[in-house]
C-alpha cells in the first residue's frame, strides 16, 4: 500500500470517528462549527499527504532514468512490472 493511499485511509478514518462521536443534540447557538473544523482539519490532512507524495520522489540528478523491467517474483509465482532508477 503506497504512502499517500495509507495517509488517506487514516484521515477517512479520523474523519469518521470524529463525526461518530460527535455530540447528537447541540445548543443552536453552536451551530455547525464542530463539522466545520472537522473539515478543515480532513482537508489539511489530505492535502498534507499529497503535497508529501511529491517531495518523497527525490532528484536523482540529469545522468539518471527510471525504467520498467518484467521480472520473475517467486512468491506470486508470475512475471511483474518493476520500476527501477538507472544512474550512469
Amino acid at each position: 500500500m503506497t504512502t499517500f493511499k495509507k495517509t488517506l485511509a487514516a484521515a477517512a478514518a479520523a474523519l469518521t470517528m470524529a463525526v461518530a462521536f460527535a455530540p447528537v443534540s447541540a445548543e443552536a447557538r453552536w451551530g455547525r462549527g464542530g463539522f466545520l473544523a472537522a473539515g478543515l482539519i480532513g482537508a489539511a490532512v489530505v492535502g498534507t499527504a499529497i503535497a508529501a507524495s511529491n517531495a518523497n520522489a527525490g532528484y536523482h540528478g540529469s545522468d539518471c532514468y527510471r525504467v520498467r523491467e518484467r521480472v520473475w517474483d517467486d512468491y506470486r509465482g508470475r512475471f511483474v512490472i518493476v520500476r527501477r532508477t538507472v544512474c550512469e
